[in-house]
């Protein structure tokens, strides 16, 4: 699930090297907390947050096909 995230993330942004995804489980799922050089946050949250619900959409049914959850927080 991460190599997904990473693989939409790097082609979205202008600074690819600078992306960095943290893992973390918990008793609720997986939480992925994203980090974007400072240029790149509109691009990966999108006008009204549309880029980064559709990430969170795909990363829920990805998270659904394994049977467990996940959340995805933009640092």
């Amino acid at each position: 699930m991460k190599d997904l995230l990473e693989y939409i993330i790097k082609a979205i942004v202008a600074e690819p090297d600078a992306v960095k995804i943290t893992e973390e489980n918990s008793d609720e799922g997986l939480l992925f907390k994203l980090e974007v050089a400072d240029d790149d946050k509109g691009r990966v949250i999108g006008r009204q947050g549309r880029v980064a619900q559709a990430l969170r959409t795909l990363l829920r049914v990805k998270a659904a096909k394994e049977d467990t959850r996940v959340r995805l927080e933009i640092l």
